[in-house]
């Protein structure tokens, strides 16, 4: 063989697997031994990566204190307290209707997450406090105040993760919450049952809607069909940007009549409808040239999912556009989002599961719709959104 012939005969796929396994088998070893961690943690080129693991590690462990300091500062209003300008322990303590220690205490933690700042002391030498830089994200923001406060039922459903992982918890409090997760006939649910989620979708709908909204045109269409619209907060917000676009809601009836006083007080009553009904039963309303669905499959198993986008399917022309919203898996720098905070609410609310983006094409696929394709989101771990076109009558 000539010496400059690439050497090929003893290269094996296996062996290299093998060695890369062994290789791993190593490092996991090392990473294991007790006396391997001293030496990287003592040690001045690992000790940085080092400090950053364990406190990461200890933030899992302590994730959930950090949860409900900021819970307390919501039900409190520190935000809102705060936003006048920085106030002295004494003033905010007695507004919290806190013994001045445990307010001290609850602003201490705050002030560790970047909730709160530290303003120097006033005259008296009291401590003052202001807004952290992320307590101003809390300010003026309703849907993630509703958010916080809403989360008291999630955590209560995973005070014991295994019996929940193992079916054994009974019922949840997320199963109760999303009532039509797991209702035989959601189209019979009463108003009383679906006001609280209809509001929360509402209070977290404005950023929701402005990220879609950056993403995609709907001026290049006729009429918008918004599945699953809740009380119309998505169609109202889609008006602004597309003045002669005419649009249609449907969602269960209770629902749905939310979304006509809401077209009302909008002025939209003569260019919005809303139609009541059970997408996973009933017919949808013919005439639009575009559907959204905006944080609604994902709340659905595999096998509802696809019902959801064959009634889309059949209620678009072919060449007519899907539109899908939702937060997904495997989207880089939020990963934990997807399967891990997702997968769990989800899991507590008794339906649906986290998807990855090739996964929903596949969804998409099934159903009749073609060259699916991912818009770039401003914010991709609140939303990432897809577009699709309806295929053949032949697919559905």
């Amino acid at each position: 063989m000539p010496a400059s012939a690439p050497r090929t005969e003893n290269f094996s796929p296996h062996a290299e697997l093998r060695r890369a396994w062994s290789m791993r088998a190593i490092s996991d070893r090392l990473l294991a031994s007790p006396r391997f961690r001293r030496w990287v943690s003592a040690f001045p080129l690992t000790r940085p990566i080092a400090r950053r693991h364990a406190r990461a590690l200890f933030d899992l462990c302590a994730g959930f204190v950090y949860s409900q300091i900021l819970a307390a500062c919501v039900q409190l209003r520190v935000f809102d307290m705060l936003a006048v300008g920085p106030q002295n322990l004494s003033v905010l303590a007695d507004r919290m209707a806190l013994p001045p220690p445990e307010a001290e205490r609850l602003l201490a933690g705050a002030v560790a997450l970047r909730l709160v700042d530290r303003r120097g002391v006033d005259a008296s030498g009291q401590p003052r406090f202001g807004l952290g830089p992320l307590g101003v994200a809390m300010v003026g923001n309703p849907g993630l105040t509703a958010m916080v406060t809403h989360h008291r039922l999630l955590y209560g459903d995973l005070a014991d993760p295994v019996a929940l992982l193992r079916g054994e918890a009974g019922a949840t409090g997320l199963g109760g919450y999303w009532a039509y997760a797991r209702a035989d006939a959601p189209g019979q649910l009463d108003g009383t049952v679906v006001g609280p989620y209809t509001a929360l979708m509402a209070a977290s709908q404005p950023l929701v809607s402005a990220e879609v909204l950056d993403a995609f045109r709907f001026t290049r269409h006729r009429c918008l069909l918004d599945l699953g619209g809740g009380d119309g907060s998505f169609l109202t917000a889609v008006a602004a940007r597309a003045p002669d676009l005419k649009l249609m809601l449907f969602d269960l009836p209770p629902v749905a009549e939310r979304a006509r006083a809401k077209f009302a007080a909008a002025g939209l009553a003569g260019r919005a409808t809303a139609f009541g009904g059970d997408f996973l039963r009933d017919a949808l309303p013919n005439g639009a040239d575009v559907v959204s669905l905006v944080r609604v499959v994902h709340d659905h198993d595999d096998a509802a999912a696809l019902a959801i986008l064959r009634a889309a399917r059949r209620a678009l022309p072919q060449g007519g556009t899907l539109l899908l919203a939702e937060a997904m898996s495997d989207t880089p720098g939020a990963e934990p989002v997807g399967d891990a905070y997702f997968g769990f609410y989800l899991l507590a609310m008794g339906s649906g599961r986290p998807r990855t983006p090739a996964r929903f094409v596949e969804l998409l696929q099934q159903t009749g719709f073609t060259r699916a394709r991912l818009l770039k989101t401003h914010t991709p771990l609140l939303v990432r959104v897809i577009v699709a076109d309806a295929a053949g009558e032949g697919f559905v």
